[in-house]
């Protein structure tokens, strides 16, 4: 199975970011023959603080994925947080996206399987991989086109994410295709003072790692200036990195 890419801002904050993300996307998708999907989410529900920047909102997020469709031709992904955000969101996007902590909701998942749209369900970072098989059925029993995983690392101690790449070939047993989350692996969950803190110079090896345990999705939140990101900034890739990286995995 050829490997996937998975790209774009952890949270939409403008028109003009998801264009200039959006070109890039399409450009390396040209320039090295691979699948890429755009990422961006229409609400933050998990963040840290209150105060934190969550996005534009349900309605006007998904028409900005839309024209993202429309002028860039990208296949498009985004997560949902509560079973009534799943119908109108596929009918905008490919794939729907099960945030970690809300991977054992069955009425999400199954809300998500019922659009008939593929559903990427990220692993909690308290379960462990032989542990997915349930999601994974849930969601394959309501329907969904087809379901992947997604590891982003586990607990350790506090404030802090340790990936157990063996998870990676265990979640292979109920799903072709498995994802690495190459930056949320690397956060450090509320270490930054109410809002999550992250170390992405460990990204390009987290990516490298796990296509040695046989990922064949790679998953990356991508920003032009991450320092001034509205969510996610430590953890995020630089744009202008994208490219070194994708090319040292293929």
């Amino acid at each position: 199975m050829k490997p996937i890419v998975i790209a774009g801002p952890c949270v939409i904050e403008s028109a003009s970011l998801l264009d200039e993300v959006a070109a890039e996307l399409v450009r390396l998708r040209e320039k090295f023959n691979i699948e890429i999907y755009f990422k961006a989410s229409f609400d933050k529900a998990n963040r840290t603080s209150v105060h934190s920047f969550r996005g534009p909102g349900l309605e006007k997020g998904l028409q900005m994925l839309a024209d993202v469709r429309e002028k860039h031709g990208l296949k498009l992904l985004t997560d949902i947080h509560e079973s009534c955000q799943a119908a109108p969101a596929g009918e905008v996007v490919d794939v729907l996206q099960i945030p970690a902590f809300l991977c054992r909701q069955t009425d999400l998942l199954v809300a998500a399987a019922r659009t008939g749209k593929v559903v990427n369900i990220k692993k909690a970072q308290f379960l462990s991989g032989l542990d997915m098989q349930y999601p994974v059925e849930k969601a394959r029993e309501a329907g969904a086109a087809d379901v992947w995983l997604t590891e982003r690392g586990n607990m350790y101690g506090y404030n802090n994410l340790v990936v157990d790449f063996r998870n990676i070939p265990d979640m292979k047993r109920f799903a072709s295709r498995v994802v690495m989350d190459c930056t949320h692996s690397v956060q450090r969950p509320g270490a930054a003072g109410g809002k999550t803190g992250g170390n992405r110079e460990f990204v390009p090896a987290m990516a490298l790692a796990a296509k040695a345990f046989g990922a064949n999705g790679y998953f990356f939140e991508t920003h032009p200036d991450p320092e001034k990101a509205l969510s996610d900034g430590p953890n995020m890739l630089y744009l202008k990195d994208l490219e070194n990286v994708i090319a040292s995995l293929l």
